[in-house]
């Protein structure tokens, strides 16, 4: 199975996410244009699905390596590549495993209070509960492109 379908929910989450920004984008504009009103649900809705967007997207780019790293120490010392191949997936681990925990927490919180938002009156959690999950997901490619790179079967170069 090649990168391009390993990482393909979020490609669609991704697509999907940018696809709707813009259909309702346009159809406030068009809406505002005539009217002088707008709709009002379109902030809300837009910024959670820009959360969803950026993390989906930054899960696919992990696992194709198009992810922004550095790599002038790896190539200034070669043959301490693999460790610190390894040293940059447990940094990235430690932080993506902490967004995912506190990123639960707070989705946990916001499913107890039973707390809403302000525009659409939806549960809170609805929306905070993508951070763990995209976090999650985003660990899970790392994972996987480290393996490969470590593997030798993954170019450093994007």
């Amino acid at each position: 199975m090649n990168n391009r379908q390993d990482a393909r929910l979020e490609r669609v989450l991704a697509t999907l996410a940018l696809m709707i920004i813009g259909l309702i984008s346009l159809a406030n504009v068009v809406v505002r244009y005539f009217t002088n009103a707008s709709f009002a649900f379109t902030e809300e809705l837009s910024v959670f699905l820009l959360v969803i967007l950026t993390f989906a997207g930054a899960s696919v780019a992990m696992r194709s390596n198009r992810h922004i790293r550095i790599g002038m120490v790896e190539r200034l010392f070669p043959r301490l590549r693999m460790p610190l191949i390894i040293v940059q997936w447990l940094a990235s681990i430690l932080v993506l495993g902490m967004v995912t925990w506190f990123g639960g927490q707070f989705a946990l919180e916001e499913y107890q209070w039973e707390s809403e938002s302000p525009g659409l009156g939806l549960p809170n959690w609805w929306y905070v509960i993508w951070l763990p999950l995209l976090a999650l997901a985003m660990a899970v490619r790392l994972s996987q492109m480290t393996l490969d790179r470590l593997r030798g079967r993954l170019s450093d170069e994007p």
